[in-house]
This record gives structure tokens, C-alpha cells and sequence, in this order.
């Protein structure tokens, strides 16, 4: 399948494909009829999706199969009013019918919304009234049900609510006697083009509310690095990433790319993530492939790995947010495995990554993905020389990289603060090393400096992270009157080790991070907690820990 997209698919190195790799994009492409349909006629009893959850019960879906339930989606969703360019928003956890939905949307041409089941009635009233959504598509739990009746009366552009059931509430529609009952959509004379957009992402707003980032119809073939040089998938591949499907992760690791290469996509849809489930249908199931942010992997570490057959396990890859060190030797030790990381965002694909041909460098995000131009600027405009921090930017000039999203939605003035002259800036800083790896130092508003030192808040927390007693920490910089900034460690640590919170602790983990690090870094300041603010993805919200500290 991915053949038909590459100039040049197979490579011998790195630089091979760093030289050649070069995408052949059709014109009105559309993942729902080229691939997904194509899959369909091409191998109709290949095994597309292998769902399971945690009372026991699963499912799976062939290629032919899902084109058949995907066509009636489609069908349904269509007699409802739902056409090319309306907003839809889905709030499906890790549902089978995520998938049916979006690949129904994609053949309309419709827009799909992704929302964790998290959100709240006023973030409900936000999105709806932010993006004029006309559908909204749910789990029939009775808590998101909820939430979104509450929100209706301030959501006027709301047309349909949707809900895959168990409850059906009143004046809502049923999807699933409405799939049933539904006659196949036909395709629109009228095809999607390549600039149409196909989703529309809500970023989870660690610093104010939620911007609106805009993907078009190209932006899954950008995935084909992702799946095939990043997790190493084949057709043989069962892989599994953890995440909802209110986040773009899902389609990172749960779609397009796995799709595209072929690989038979795993889903584990559990309410409460436990390590000793994940490592159990791992087994059981004998997936291939694994990626999880590296707080799964921290928890993992903690299990007695011993007592689980990993033996299928090829390749595991970590993203959204920076690895530890201490995590990937640890994993390493316990199952051979070499966790790869890559770094992306919501506005891009994958854009720096560790890709199979080179060595992993435990903390190093890796080598820039050769369909981008990354660069790292200096705050005074030039590249960045090794050893030197600077902001990972993506130059993009004339030739738009299909990947890279179309702008903030209705938003041309952010839009504009984070693209100009050819070069959509990330805000993220990193340094790169003499072999052109490159390491994550922490976003650019995060950074401290103390006494002329510029430190990034990963370099701390890794360090922190190699303490036994520590599960989780943030680093922030407070107001010094001598310093500038002194560095901050926010602490979580091990329920057994909970009791040992005081002074005592505060030295002894100021005098490891001096051990680990260099000792200017190391935090004058340490408080313990019961946990972290984060955001409704589950990223730390520094920002909160700052503004607390300030008032």
C-alpha cells in the first residue's frame, strides 16, 4: 500500500533515507476510500482492528468489514443531515465506533472533532459554540450524556446528538439501530480535495484555552514516517498505543499510519489504566508493537515483569513527553528492548524521532524526520551550532509539507505568532550534540535562568526521576532576589515512601540531583504533593505551579 505514496520505500541507512525519502501524494486524496476501501478490495480478510476491553469481551474487524460498517456509518450519518464540511464532535473513549465514525466522516468529507470524555459542560459550550459544531456523537455513559445535555442550551449550532449506547436519553438519536437500518453511502461526484480539512483538534491548553488546530486531507499520508520507520510496523505487526481517542495520539498510533503500512491495529479499552491489565493483554493477545507515553513505562518498570510471556513483543517506541533516561535503562534491563522516542506535536507529525537504522541515545529525542526542514533557531535568528539551545522550527517556504497543520482555526492572529516568513515556530527548545541528536531541554517559557545558567526543566527532572522514592516531579523557577530564578522541584512520591516527606529527604535528593547532574541545577526548593496539576491529556500545567507559587 505504502508504495504507492513513496518515490522509494525500502532504504539501507539513515542517510539513504534521509536523501531519498519523498512522499507522492495523489491528487484529492482520501483515507477512507484509498486506503481503508483499498485494503477492502486489495485484501479483504486482512485483519484491520483487534478490539478487547476489560470485562473480557472483543471484537475484530477485517478491511472488507469495516468498508461494509463504515459505508452504512456513512449512510446514516448522511440521513441525519450531516454533509461535507460540518463540524462533528466525538466523544468515544476507546469505543470500536470511534473508528466506524471517523471513517464515515472521512468519506462524507465531514469534520471530525476529537473530545476526551473528560470535558466538562462548559467545555462542552466552548468547542460547540468555538467550531459551530452541528453533531455530537457519544458514549452512552450516563456522566458524558450529562455533560452534554447540560451544554445544549448554550450550544446553538447543535443539530444532532448521537449516542452509541448502552443509554439512549430522550431526543437522542440511536447509532446503532440507525447503522443498522441505514442504506450504504455513495460516494460524492464532488471528491474531497487535498486542502479540505478532515479534523479539526482541540490542544489541551497548558497555558490558556484550547486552540483550534486545522488538518487537512493529506495529513495521514505524513503518518506513513510515524508507523514504518518510527514503530517499525510491517503487515505482520499487532500494535498497540495507548491512548483515548479524544486525543490526536489516537490517530497517530491507532489509524493512519498502521493502516497504511498494513498492520492490524490493537485497541484496549479499559475505564482505569492498570500496569498488571496492560501487561496481561500484552501476553495474551502477543502484541508486537507497544507505544506509551513514558509515564506507563515508569509504572511498568514497577511490575514484576517475570511473570508475563513478552516474548512477541518486537519494538516499543515512547512519545508526548520527554523520556528519562533511568526509564529506558530500566526497561532495557528487564526485556531487551530499546524504547525509541520521537517528538511531535498536534500542529505536526512526527518530526524527530529515533528511527530503526540508528543507535538510541537514552534521553535524545533522535535524528529530524527528513520530510521536514527542522532547524533550531537562537533568540537572535540563527541556527543553532552543537551544544547550542536553541527553538525547534519547521522551514517550510513554498513547498507546504503535508503534515504540517493549516493554521489555527479561526484564528489568524495565533496563527500568525507561531508562523511567519517560511517557519512555523513550536516553541519547544532543545540543543543537538555532535551526531545531530537532539535533546529536549523544555518549552521555551519554562526555561529558568539562575545566575546567568539557562536550565531546562527535563535535565532537572530526569535527574530527580533517578531518586528511588520519586514517581513523578516538575521543575519550575521562583522569584530570587540574588539569583533571578532559583529552581523549584514539585514532588510526587512512592505510596510506601510517602512518610518520609521532610527535611531529611529535601538534602538527601539535593545532594543526588548534584550527584547526577551538574550542581548548579539542583533544586533549593522542594515540595511534596499528593499529585500534579495536568491538563484533561494528562500533561503537567507548570504554568499552575508558577502562578501558585507567585501569589
Amino acid at each position: 500500500m505504502i508504495e504507492k505514496y513513496l518515490k522509494q520505500s525500502t532504504f539501507n541507512d539513515f542517510e539513504d533515507f534521509k536523501a531519498n525519502y519523498k512522499l507522492v501524494i495523489p491528487e484529492d486524496f482520501n483515507f477512507a476510500y484509498d486506503v481503508v476501501d483499498g485494503w477492502a478490495a486489495k485484501a479483504p480478510n486482512k485483519k484491520a482492528l483487534l478490539w478487547t476491553n476489560d470485562k473480557g469481551e472483543s471484537s475484530t474487524y477485517t478491511f472488507s468489514e469495516l468498508k461494509e460498517i463504515t459505508d452504512r456509518t456513512a449512510g446514516y450519518f448522511s440521513s441525519l443531515g450531516i454533509q461535507k464540511g460540518d463540524m462533528v464532535m466525538a466523544i468515544l473513549k476507546r469505543r470500536a465506533e470511534f473508528w466506524f465514525t471517523i471513517i464515515a466522516l472521512h468519506k462524507i468529507g465531514a469534520v471530525i472533532i476529537p473530545a476526551t470524555h473528560l470535558l466538562t459542560s462548559k467545555d462542552i459550550v466552548y468547542r460547540a459554540n468555538a467550531a459551530s459544531i452541528k453533531a455530537i456523537i457519544c458514549d452512552g455513559d450516563d456522566t458524558i450524556l450529562n455533560h452534554v445535555n447540560k451544554a445544549m442550551p448554550e450550544s446553538p449550532s447543535v443539530e444532532k446528538l448521537i449516542s452509541i449506547g448502552p443509554n439512549i436519553p430522550e431526543r437522542w438519536e440511536d447509532f446503532q439501530t440507525g447503522i443498522k437500518n441505514a442504506q450504504p453511502f455513495e460516494r460524492s461526484e464532488e471528491p474531497t480535495k487535498n486542502e479540505d480539512p478532515i479534523i479539526v483538534s482541540f490542544t489541551s491548553g497548558t497555558t490558556g484555552d484550547p486552540k483550534m488546530v486545522t488538518l487537512d486531507s493529506v495529513y495521514p499520508l505524513a503518518h506513513i514516517v510515524t508507523a514504518k520507520y518510527w514503530q517499525n510496523l510491517h503487515e505482520d505487526s499487532l500494535h498497540l498505543t495507548i491512548a483515548d481517542t479524544g486525543w490526536l495520539k489516537a490517530v497517530w498510533g491507532k489509524l493512519y499510519g498502521q493502516w497504511l503500512v498494513g498492520a492490524t491495529v490493537f485497541v484496549y479499552d479499559h475505564e482505569k489504566f492498570t500496569p498488571s491489565a496492560i501487561l496481561e493483554v500484552l501476553s495474551k493477545y502477543r502484541v508486537t508493537s507497544l507505544c506509551a507515553p513514558p509515564t506507563i513505562f515508569r509504572f511498568l518498570i514497577r511490575e514484576d515483569l517475570s511473570k508475563y510471556d513478552l516474548s512477541a513483543l518486537e519494538w516499543c517506541t515512547i512519545a508526548g513527553e520527554a523520556l528519562n533516561p533511568e526509564v529506558y535503562e530500566k526497561f532495557l534491563a528487564m526485556t531487551g528492548i530499546k524504547l525509541r522516542e520521537g517528538y511531535g506535536q498536534s500542529e505536526t507529525t512526527l518530526t524527530i524521532f529515533t528511527s530503526p537504522w540508528v543507535k538510541a541515545k537514552p534521553g535524545s529525542m533522535g535524528l529530524p524526520n527528513p520530510h521536514y526542514d527542522i532547524d533550531l533557531l537562537t533568540p537572535e535568528g540563527h541556527s543553532a551550532k552543537a551544544g547550542e539551545q536553541g527553538q525547534i522550527v519547521v522551514r517550510y517556504g513554498e513547498k507546504y509539507p503535508s503534515g504540517l497543520f493549516n493554521g489555527y482555526y479561526r484564528n489568524q492572529r495565533l496563527t500568525d505568532e507561531v508562523m511567519s516568513d517560511g517557519i512555523y515556530y513550536t516553541g519547544d527548545l532543545a540543543w543537538k550534540d555532535d551526531d545531530g541528536y537532539f535533546w529536549f531541554v523544555g518549552r521555551a517559557d519554562d526555561v529558568i535562568k539562575s545566575s546567568g545558567y539557562r536550565i531546562g526543566p527535563f535535565e532537572v527532572e530526569s535527574a530527580l526521576m533517578t531518586h528511588p522514592d520519586i514517581v513523578e516531579c516538575a521543575i519550575t523557577g521562583i522569584s530570587d532576589e540574588i539569583r533571578g530564578q532559583i529552581v523549584k522541584a514539585t514532588v510526587v512520591l512512592a505510596q510506601d515512601c510517602k512518610h518520609k516527606a521532610g527535611d531529611d529527604l529535601v538534602k538527601e535528593i539535593q545532594n543526588h540531583v548534584k550527584e547526577v547532574t551538574a550542581p548548579y541545577k539542583y533544586p533549593r526548593v522542594i515540595e511534596f504533593v499528593e499529585e500534579l496539576p495536568k491538563t484533561i491529556s494528562g500533561k503537567i500545567r507548570r504554568v499552575e505551579i508558577r502562578e501558585r507559587d507567585t501569589n
